[in-house]
């Protein structure tokens, strides 16, 4: 796939665009959640009197992570350069959809993207499900090969592969899913470079 040609790019935020900044593990403790649990997946599996209360301290802890956000590594100049080349541009985001929309504000990236184009854990089934980037290519009347996801987990190169769509990897210090990847880049500012 010829970077340079594709219209279509779907991002990750969390580790993606900004510095990665969640301690899943003191989250978990925090929630009482088993450490091998993933925490959306457990916390929908509660009870709504159990749960509320957690989603709640879940949505509040999130939102000073997303206050405090940083961009990660040439993910500013990555997303300005698609933004002026005309190209549309997605987020999906195991994080609820506000606090993406406060943490693109906050790093000076909320003019790339359309509010409805940003899918959170409310809008979309959470990676690695593809519900998402499959309602993308159908909004932007797009097959899903036409798509490009990126991302810096699993999950990411997960939910790519299932919609049929192009997975790049970034900002792991080596290619960690290799069997997934269809691309691994170090970081925004190689894969800029990459685009030409």
């Amino acid at each position: 796939m010829k970077l340079a040609n594709v219209h279509h790019w779907v991002f990750d935020m969390d580790g993606t665009l900004t510095i990665a900044t969640h301690d899943f593990p003191a989250i978990r403790r925090a929630l009482e959640i088993p450490a091998e649990a993933d925490i959306l997946s457990h916390l929908a599996a509660l009870p709504e009197v159990e749960a509320a209360p957690k989603r709640h301290w879940l949505l509040e802890h999130e939102r000073e992570l997303a206050r405090a956000a940083r961009p990660a590594p040439g993910a500013c100049e990555l997303l300005q350069e698609l933004c002026a080349r005309g190209y549309r541009l997605g987020m999906l985001t195991r994080n609820a959809h506000e606090l993406a929309v406060m943490t693109l504000k906050v790093v000076g990236l909320d003019h790339c993207f359309a509010s409805d184009d940003i899918l959170g854990r409310d809008e979309a089934l959470p990676k690695p499900d593809p519900c998402g980037l499959l309602h993308l290519a159908r909004k932007w009347n797009v097959t899903p090969s036409d798509l490009v996801m990126v991302g810096d987990f699993r999950n990411d190169l997960e939910c790519a592969r299932a919609a049929g769509a192009y997975g790049i990897l970034v900002n792991t210090p080596e290619n960690l899913w290799p069997e997934l990847a269809d691309l691994y880049v170090r970081d925004c500012a190689e894969l800029k470079r990459l685009i030409g």
